[in-house]
C-alpha cells in the first residue's frame, strides 16, 4: 500500500511512539504524549493518531491502534501485535493473558506428609480469577492519586463495564480526560475523590453532568508484583 508523506511533526510523533514501545513494551498514555510534545489538549494526540492511521502507518485492531509492519521495521519498533491503544491510557492486551494460563500439575497436601498426586487438572487463567472477563478491560494508570488503595503510577487498572456504587472506585471521562477516583453521587452532582490527601476533590455540577461518561467499575489491577482483585472492604488483595 502506498503511503502519503508525513509532515515533520507527524514523523516526530511516530518516532516517539516507536521508541517508547520498544523501550517500555507498552504504548504511552495520552498524558505522556501531551507532555512530550507540550500539547494544550489531548485532542492533538487524537489528531496525530488519526493522521498516522489515514496515511497507513498505524492500523486499527480490536485492542486499538497498532503499528503497521513497515514503520515498525523502519523505526526498530516491536512487530505487529504489540499492545495497542483503544482509549486514553490503555495498554496491556487482556486477551493475550487470558489465552495462556498456568498449568495445574496435580494435588499436594497442606497437612501431614503424603505422596504428591500428579495429574493434569487444566489451567488457571484470568477467567478463573475474573468470571466476567469478556466485560473487563485495562487502562494504564498515570499518577499517584490512588496510592491509598495500593494503585500506583504505571499499574494497569482492571475495569468492568458496569455501574459504580456510590463511593465505589471507577473511571470517568470528563472534559476529554479520564480519571480514576472514588465516585460519590450527591445533590450537588458528582464528587470525585482521590485516595491521596495531596489531591483535592473534583466537583462536577448538574449543569455539566451530561458531559461525564462512566467508563467502568474498578475490579482489580496488575503490576510487576502480580494481579490484585478488589476485596470486600474496597482495598486490593493479591489474586
Amino acid at each position: 500500500m502506498s503511503r502519503k508523506h508525513l509532515t515533520a511533526k507527524q514523523h516526530s510523533f511516530l518516532k516517539f511512539l516507536s521508541n517508547y514501545v520498544r523501550e517500555h513494551g507498552v504504548w504511552p498514555t495520552y498524558r505522556e504524549m501531551v507532555d512530550q510534545f507540550d500539547y494544550r489538549s489531548p485532542n492533538s494526540v487524537t489528531q496525530n493518531l488519526n493522521a498516522l492511521f489515514k496515511k497507513g502507518f498505524l492500523v486499527r485492531e480490536d485492542e486499538g491502534y497498532q503499528f503497521a509492519a513497515e514503520p515498525a521495521s523502519a523505526f526498530g519498533a516491536p512487530p505487529l501485535g504489540m499492545s495497542g491503544m483503544g482509549m486514553p491510557g490503555m495498554g496491556m492486551p487482556m486477551m493475550h493473558l487470558a489465552m495462556r494460563g498456568i498449568p495445574i500439575m496435580g494435588t499436594i497436601t497442606a497437612g501431614v506428609l503424603q505422596e504428591a498426586i500428579e495429574d493434569n487438572q487444566g489451567t488457571i487463567t484470568l477467567e478463573t480469577l475474573f468470571p466476567n472477563l469478556d466485560r473487563i478491560f485495562a487502562i494504564r494508570v498515570s499518577g499517584q492519586s490512588m496510592i491509598g488503595v495500593d494503585i500506583q503510577d504505571g499499574d494497569y487498572v482492571l475495569l468492568i463495564d458496569d455501574d459504580i456504587p456510590n463511593g465505589g472506585i471507577g473511571a470517568v471521562l470528563y472534559n476529554g480526560e479520564t480519571s480514576l477516583k472514588r465516585i460519590y453521587q450527591e445533590q450537588e452532582g458528582l464528587r470525585l475523590v482521590a485516595a491521596n490527601d495531596a489531591y483535592k476533590d473534583i466537583q462536577i455540577s448538574p449543569d455539566i453532568f451530561e458531559e461525564v461518561k462512566i467508563l467502568g467499575r474498578y475490579v482489580g489491577h496488575v503490576n510487576k508484583n502480580g494481579i490484585y482483585k478488589r476485596s470486600f472492604n474496597g482495598r486490593s488483595q493479591a489474586a
